[in-house]
């Protein structure tokens, strides 16, 4: 099939009636500041009927649309030169039904607590970071760490989304099954997504152990810890020999808490990790020889203590230092190399490098773009202080990622395309089939979907 590689722009004159949610648009920046565009057009729509009143005004206007959500994503896959629709209006629980909770897509994880808990339900995992809407999230393919436990988009047991030609489709376990396995991680290729039901579970706890530890120690132990472990991770520092591990296991909701007090959460995850840490990454911007002794200074300072919380308050971490990120899935049984040689790279080359190398995993799944899809996985990310160019870091660092057979997270910065995209994922050419199908026009279509999906 033929399409256009642009969607002709809308002439004013020309210009169907506009509807009440429509605006002119402005400029939109991402929160990593690494994107940027100025759409003639933006949207809040209120209610599903002007999500697609939306929709059929870019469509009979010749405009692409993309959806945007909290813009924490560092790629370009919510840019749009046509109509951005900001699903933020639309949030809150929909309906419930045992354990099973339908959300407005715009809905933000960090609401998710508030709400859930009332009714004795968690997410099954989360991020560390919970700013997203939980359409971006499941669309991006948001994750936490866990060996047995998949990303968010593992959790979606039905979406309902406003097609390119304004119909509202229901998919779920038996209304378009077929669809499902698409539209769960999307990309925001196949519509706007309005509702999303996840699967949640009873209210846990969290048992959470953090401990400064030797590198070569936490690499060789890495495949028996993410088993033995309900959710590990680390981070290892660069210019030295330190790696931060967090290990957290699940407790029944009614164990005991023993919460950080809250001075030491504030000291700790306020003033050291923002506060001070964004003072170190200016500093080390402007004198990168700093850069080596500070690390080692901030392993001795963080990562020493233990604590029982509710899940959500020990998944999540406030950040607000700005930073660009990479990030790829690998073979579970890759990290360990990838990451040693990362390591190799930073010292051969000389560089200065402030952020950790950030390592996750996560269980295999059967979403078509998943980058968990039929694999146990590792997570490797890499990251750079927003005010640094990090082209050459990540490069160097993705052709590690792409030897040792990763795939990049969407919501986050690389440089592959559609052909080698294809071989990297088992469900590629049926997830294009059903873009096919659903946006035949490419109505939904950006630079960035027709970089890694094609045309």
């Amino acid at each position: 099939m033929t399409v256009p590689e642009r969607m002709p722009p809308a002439e004013a004159h020309a210009l169907n009636p506009v509807p009440a949610s429509v605006r002119p648009g402005a400029e939109w920046r991402n929160w990593g500041r690494s994107e940027r565009s100025r759409p003639e057009f933006a949207a809040r729509p209120e209610s599903v009927d002007e999500v697609v009143a939306a929709v059929n005004f870019a469509r009979e206007n010749g405009l692409t649309v993309k959806a945007w959500g909290a813009g924490h994503s560092f790629s370009s896959i919510a840019a749009t030169e046509g109509l951005h629709v900001d699903v933020g209006a639309l949030s809150g629980i929909v309906a419930v039904d045992g354990t099973r909770v339908t959300l407005g897509a715009g809905t933000n994880l960090y609401e998710l607590p508030a709400l859930l808990e009332p009714l004795g339900l968690a997410l099954t995992n989360m991020g560390d970071i919970d700013r997203q809407t939980i359409a971006g999230a499941i669309s991006t393919g948001t994750h936490g760490t866990g060996a047995r436990f998949g990303g968010i988009a593992t959790q979606v047991r039905a979406v309902t989304l406003v097609t390119a030609a304004g119909e509202v489709l229901r998919i779920t376990a038996t209304e378009n099954p077929e669809l499902l396995a698409a539209a769960a991680l999307s990309l925001g290729a196949l519509g706007i997504l309005v509702e999303v039901t996840l699967e949640c579970v009873p209210t846990f706890l969290l048992h959470a152990v953090e401990r400064p530890e030797p590198a070569e120690t936490v690499l060789a132990e890495w495949l028996q810890r993410t088993a033995e472990t309900d959710h590990f991770e680390f981070y290892l520092w660069p210019h030295t020999t330190t790696a931060l591990t967090k290990s957290n296991t699940r407790l029944p909701g009614d164990a005991p808490r023993h919460p950080l007090t809250r001075f030491s959460r504030w000291f700790d995850d306020e003033f050291m990790a923002n506060g001070v840490y964004r003072a170190i990454c200016a500093a080390g911007n402007r004198a990168p020889a700093i850069i080596p002794p500070v690390n080692r200074l901030a392993v001795k300072l963080s990562g020493n203590r233990e604590f029982t919380d509710v899940s959500s308050s020990v998944f999540v971490t406030d950040r607000t230092v700005r930073f660009r990120e990479m990030e790829y899935a690998l073979p579970l049984e890759a990290v360990t190399d990838a990451v040693r040689a990362i390591q190799q790279l930073i010292a051969d080359r000389g560089w200065r490098i402030s952020f950790p190398i950030e390592v996750r995993s996560a269980a295999a799944d059967s979403l078509l773009l998943s980058t968990a899809s039929g694999r146990a996985t590792g997570y490797v990310a890499v990251h750079r202080y927003w005010r640094e160019d990090p082209a050459e870091y990540f490069r160097e660092v993705e052709a590690i990622l792409m030897d040792h057979g990763g795939r990049p997270h969407w919501g986050k910065l690389h440089n592959r395309h559609a052909d080698s995209l294809a071989g990297a994922y088992p469900g590629f050419n049926e997830f294009v089939a059903v873009r096919d199908r659903l946006d035949p026009g490419r109505v939904f279509a950006n630079d960035y979907l027709r970089q890694v999906l094609g045309q």
